[in-house]
């Protein structure tokens, strides 16, 4: 049994966006080195969904996020930071019978990552169809989905097959990012599953090689051209320091990518895709759509963390200012 959190936000009425997944515990180094006794860390929060609710919220859209987390410590502070970020989370469970997932990241050189994840059997992956408040889906603008979560369990694709179709059904715009993560299920598993998706999907955003395990193409362009022929009206392919391009019926647009310091790539990929949809809430056109999620993944790379480093809407003229101190 699991049950609601009985706390959403109410800075405003319904949700323009709603995403659903799991949400982990981050125990991270804060210097390069190998795990030892005594290194220093830093305890925080991190999910691939509750990444995108929070920058959507952050640039002025109210978001909401469902997943599954346990009757701990780690799970009140995943859902206190939420709440504090002003993501609706009444749709979030409290899990009993499970702990919190967690993600254990190490710097182990000054520019190599390593990490590992604590999560099977564990609070996110027990996310299930009954979790899901269908009139809230139906209610919102965009319904955005990964494909961690289909990932992680039987019930838990369940779940996202469920959303999908119930968003489909009542004119929801679906987002889809492909986030495939090879540790989790094979390419062959996640090409059956997102294939499946993609009839149901007006928005997907995948990298390159995420492209492939779903269209033959290898040039980017062709690649999201692809996509588009799957059912997505709009594709979105994120290139990493060569920017980004969408492909819509209207043709191609492309994105450079803005130059900033890196300190952590993490998160940035999902920093992108909330700039990107907050710009369609906005009511923009391509080319600001690619513009906005651009910048969110400049600030989000150029901060520790996975979300932390997000822009408010107020700080979005800052990369672009001659002055390095303001």
């Amino acid at each position: 049994m699991s049950k609601a959190t009985g706390s959403g936000n109410p800075q405003s009425d319904t949700p323009a966006l709603v995403t659903l997944g799991e949400a982990m515990a981050v125990v991270g180094a804060t210097v390069p080195g190998p795990f030892a006794n005594g290194a220093p860390m830093r305890l925080g929060w991190a999910g691939a969904e509750a990444t995108v609710a929070v920058g959507v919220s952050r640039l002025g859209h109210r978001a909401a996020w469902t997943g599954r987390v346990g009757e701990d410590s780690a799970g009140a502070m995943i859902l206190a930071g939420l709440r504090a970020e002003g993501v609706d989370v009444s749709g979030a469970r409290i899990d009993p019978e499970a702990a919190t997932g967690m993600m254990l990241r190490e710097r182990r050189t000054a520019d190599r990552l390593r990490v590992s994840y604590y999560r099977a059997g564990l609070a996110g992956s027990r996310l299930a169809p009954a979790d899901l408040d269908e009139r809230q889906i139906a209610a919102a603008r965009i319904l955005h989905v990964t494909g961690i979560t289909p990932a992680l369990s039987a019930t838990a694709r369940a779940a996202v097959e469920h959303a999908v179709r119930a968003a489909h059904a009542a004119g929801v715009t679906v987002s889809l990012d492909v986030n495939h993560r090879e540790l989790l299920w094979s390419r062959a598993d996640a090409a059956e599953v997102l294939g499946r998706l993609l009839p149901y999907t007006n928005l997907v955003f995948a990298g390159t090689e995420e492209a492939a395990l779903l269209v033959p193409e290898d040039d980017p362009q062709e690649m999201a051209r692809a996509l588009t022929l799957l059912g997505p009206e709009e594709a979105v392919l994120k290139l990493g320091s060569e920017g980004a391009l969408t492909v819509t019926g209207d043709g191609t647009h492309t994105q450079a990518a803005i130059p900033v310091t890196a300190v952590d790539p993490v998160g940035a990929g999902d920093a992108f895709v909330s700039g990107y949809l907050a710009a369609v809430l906005d009511g923009s056109p391509v080319p600001g759509r690619l513009r906005l999620a651009a910048l969110c993944g400049a600030f989000a790379v150029s901060v520790p963390g996975d979300w932390e480093g997000i822009p408010h809407r107020t700080e979005l003229g800052l990369l672009a200012a001659q002055d390095i101190v303001r």
